[in-house]
Formats: structure tokens, sequence, C-alpha cells
């Protein structure tokens, strides 16, 4: 089973709530700190740690802005995050056994 290697998984992105980060975004685009906590089922401050360490390894960027004087954030897969993301899925693939 030459291909089994589980260090080929981004630890940024193997985590339950920035994976569910990472899979949303990539079909949203871009999403709110209000509709991810919702989604996901977190706390503010658990979710807050999550989007800062994604946001640290550069695989979302985050935007604070106010609409109506309520504070507006909003996160965005990068590029880098993108190609990232591939690379988990296709780590992944690997490891169950997709054969790609």
């Amino acid at each position: 089973m030459a291909s089994f290697d589980i260090g080929k998984l981004d630890d940024v992105i193997h985590g339950r709530v920035r994976l569910g980060v990472m899979a949303y975004l990539a079909e949203a685009e871009v999403a709110d700190f209000t509709e991810l906590k919702t989604l996901l089922d977190v706390t503010q401050g658990n979710l807050s740690v999550h989007l800062r360490k994604l946001e640290e390894a550069g695989y979302v960027s985050i935007d604070k802005s106010f609409l109506d004087r309520k504070p507006l954030t909003r996160v965005r897969m990068t590029d880098a995050g993108r190609q990232a993301f591939a690379a988990y899925l296709e780590a992944i693939a690997k490891l169950v056994g997709d054969g790609r």
C-alpha cells in the first residue's frame, strides 16, 4: 500500500471546522461570519480561532466592514487556499483508495 501517506493531509485544513469553512467557500465564493457560524454550529470564539488559522496560512482573506452600523465580516478563499484545498481532496482520495 505505497500510496498510503497520512503526511500528505494538510493539518491546517484537516480540522472539522476549518474543513467545513473551506468546503463551503469552495462553492459559495464568499460567506459572512454569521452564515458560517450558523452553518457549522460553532461559537463565535471558536469560529474566530479557526478563521485566524486559515488566514495565517494564506487560505482565506477576511474583510471587515460595517453595514448599517453593524460589523460585517466576510470570508473568501484565496487562490492559495483553492490550491491547498484541491491538494487536500486529492490526498484524501488517495487515502481512502479512490486511486487518483
